[in-house]
């Protein structure tokens, strides 16, 4: 024999249930909606990346400004394992691709608050006639907008940018093809101090 009161107290408990998990999809597409998941995402990178992206170094490089498809290419080549990096590439493995996407919209909206560097006033200014003649033309405005996957360089922690310089250099990091035949060129012509003294000015930026 069915007993009626329990089934009904059941049925209670079930739509109970129900209306909780409808409420809760709810909130998280308003919660979407309102960007606010991008906002949660941005801020689960704080610990290395600083708040909002601008790093406190000087290991950790800044991503504030970064372009969306930059980062989200990024964190895909960290993901695949295409990309080496120091804890990156396990990080990445808790994301999909879609918090990869809102994680770029976030910082990509971002401000990057510079921190005082202590770069060689000389070396930032043979640093700048070299970044003019072989990187002007892809990382723009003075390696200050990211175009096209250039990345934001102006204002980047000094010692980020010679190990990422050594990840290329040694193969740990694929270098774009004209990338490569750039930084060639500048070292065949310039010398070895040539990619020091462009960090140099890019860690002079404010």
């Amino acid at each position: 024999m069915i007993n009626k009161k329990a089934l009904g107290s059941t049925l209670l408990l079930t739509a109970g249930f129900v209306l909780h998990i409808n409420a809760a999809v709810a909130e998280d597409k308003a919660l979407a909606a309102s960007g606010a998941d991008s906002v949660m995402l941005g801020n689960t990178c704080a610990g290395c990346h600083g708040t909002n992206g601008s790093s406190f170094g000087p290991a950790s490089p800044s991503i504030a400004g970064m372009g969306k498809d930059t980062l989200v290419d990024a964190m895909k080549a960290y993901k695949e394992g295409t990309r080496s990096g120091t804890i990156m590439n396990r990080i990445a493995q808790g994301y999909a691709d879609a918090d990869f996407e809102a994680m770029g919209d976030f910082f990509s909206k971002q401000t990057l608050l510079v921190s005082a560097q202590n770069a060689d006033a000389a070396k930032a200014d043979a640093g700048r006639k070299l970044h003019k003649e072989y990187c002007e033309k892809c990382h723009v405005e003075e390696g200050t907008k990211d175009e096209d996957g250039a990345g934001v360089l102006a204002g980047q922690w000094m010692p980020y940018l010679h190990y990422a310089m050594e990840d290329f250099q040694s193969g740990a990091r694929e270098m774009p093809k004209k990338m490569q035949k750039r930084i060639e060129k500048m070292v065949q012509k310039e010398g070895d101090g040539a990619i020091d003294n462009v960090i140099h000015f890019y860690g002079s930026r404010k």
